[in-house]
């Protein structure tokens, strides 16, 4: 049996792809699985283990391009070598237009996908799999409603797996160095406090609050993308030595600093699926706009922390309070925060 995944973008998406993979390689170990991704998201997908053949969609050359021959050309270079590959199941996990207009080219027999997709993407589609839940339902978390296509198919989904794909010499080597004067007698925290929607950030000054108690206490890593450096050189002024990797990791060596972390604190971002699905920081979300329980890492290993507030979650890029704007970003205590920090990892 061999079986596509259509699952496109972005990073957390993707991440919250792979527990569907790896039950149908539990479930089938000799069946061949290929992925089409596009470029963003592409690292988690092609050095996969489980993942037989990645084919990548470079949107960010084609959108450089623009309207082009070269990017009609490319596109149908890589149908072709999905369609040469004759695969018997495709599955759209993504059920928007831009993952359903791939499906009229491809020349599968069974083409999957759950009911409820948006931008009319079932049309494309020629088996629906009635879904429990609708597609986003904020109180039913992403990864069940993936493995939902699993289930479908024979799989069995009682474990959430990951799997990612170890780090090269190369990766751990340049880690190493970033991170070579963190004290080895205290234990690591790192705190990736920037996302992509400014209704997902919390508050600056509880930041703040947290990185001043942990000061001292524990390693104090910050990382996130280069733009991301004021902020997170705000946060961290009063911290004793911090050791700050914005825009100097790629996504490999980030997921392989959150494994050299014993705990992880981010908002709804890529930083905190990454550090989940590496399986070895306690991984501590702070959710504002968005829905905890269908985005947020969970299990024994995870804590998520959100709004109690009656516009919760609004799901909005931008606050749409009349009053007490962006109420959902001050509504998480610093407090709640170090106290489970110091019930985790019992520094002094």
């Amino acid at each position: 049996m061999k079986i596509l995944i259509l699952r496109l973008s972005a990073i957390g998406d993707t991440i919250h792809t792979l527990p569907l993979l790896n039950a149908l390689k539990t479930r089938y170990p000799d069946c061949t699985v290929g992925w089409v991704v596009e470029d963003k998201a592409a690292l988690f997908v092609k050095n996969h283990p489980n993942v037989d053949n990645c084919y990548v969609l470079p949107k960010k050359l084609w959108k450089q391009r623009g309207c082009s021959f070269e990017n009609v050309r490319d596109f149908f270079k890589i149908i072709k070598t999905i369609n040469d590959e004759h695969y018997d199941i495709v599955l759209d996990t993504q059920q928007l237009l831009k993952s359903s207009l791939i499906l009229p080219f491809l020349k599968i027999k069974r083409k999957i996908t759950l009911s409820g997709g948006r931008e009319f993407s079932s049309l494309f589609s020629n088996e629906i799999v009635p879904a429990k839940h609708k597609l986003f339902d904020p109180e039913y978390h992403v990864v069940n409603r993936n493995l939902e296509l699993a289930q479908y198919l024979g799989a069995y989904t009682d474990k959430i797996e990951f799997n990612l794909a170890l780090p090269d010499i190369t990766v751990i080597n340049k880690v190493e160095s970033l991170l070579k004067i963190l004290d080895k007698n205290k234990k690591t925290v790192t705190i990736s406090p920037a996302t992509t929607w400014a209704n997902k950030h919390w508050d600056e000054a509880e930041w703040k609050k947290v990185a001043a108690c942990l000061s001292g206490r524990v390693n104090l890593v910050f990382t996130g993308m280069e733009n991301d450096l004021p902020l997170i050189e705000r946060i961290a002024a009063d911290v004793e030595n911090p050791v700050i990797l914005a825009g100097k990791t790629n996504l490999d060596e980030l997921a392989e600093v959150f494994r050299c972390s014993d705990a992880v604190i981010s908002p709804d971002s890529g930083s905190a699926h990454i550090a989940w699905a590496v399986e070895k920081p306690f991984v501590i979300t702070i959710f504002t706009a968005t829905a905890a329980k269908r985005n947020a890492p969970f299990g024994e290993n995870c804590a998520v922390f959100y709004p109690e507030i009656s516009c919760y979650p609004c799901m909005k890029r931008k606050c749409r309070r009349k009053k007490e704007k962006n109420l959902c970003c001050k509504s998480v205590s610093a407090e709640k925060i170090v106290k489970i920090l110091k019930n985790i990892l019992h520094y002094e």
